[in-house]
């Protein structure tokens, strides 16, 4: 049985997972330019792993 899906509210959630991703894609300079490259690779890695997952969930939320 379960619940419904609220597209919604899956809608919103994929959004601030990209959002999420997206800021953190933007910010790995920063740790490049002060000499911190493994810190910007990592975060460049979790951006996009977090990027792949929200537009998956986007992509799952307009299924219905």
């Amino acid at each position: 049985m379960g619940t419904p899906r609220d597209a919604r509210r899956e809608r919103l959630v994929a959004l601030l997972v990209l959002g999420v991703g997206a800021v953190l894609l933007v910010s790995s300079p920063t740790w490049f330019g002060s000499g911190r490259a493994g810190v910007g690779a990592g975060q460049l890695v979790l951006a996009a792993a977090l990027l792949g997952a929200g537009a998956m969930l986007l992509r799952r939320s307009r299924a219905r």
